[in-house]
């Protein structure tokens, strides 16, 4: 699905997070320049932190953690 440029910062969140993944405590990714587009990246990390969820950072991805579990990271 193709989002409107127009779409609130509200909305985008509210669509990312009603993703069946991140529904079911799952992970979900998204482009950092589509979160920077969208809401900013301060705003998405400070949501990231109200909701207890974790993510790291790669090759401009975010991969998103929709749980509250602990992540360990295996080199």
């Amino acid at each position: 699905m193709t989002l409107p440029p127009e779409l609130s910062p509200e909305h985008w969140i509210t669509h990312v997070f009603s993703a069946k993944a991140a529904r079911q405590g799952g992970v979900i990714r998204r482009n950092l320049r589509d979160i920077e587009r969208y809401v900013g990246r301060s705003a998405f990390e400070d949501e990231l932190k109200r909701r207890g969820y974790h993510a790291v950072e790669n090759a401009g991805q975010l991969i998103i953690f929709c749980n509250q579990e602990p992540i360990r990271l295996i080199l």
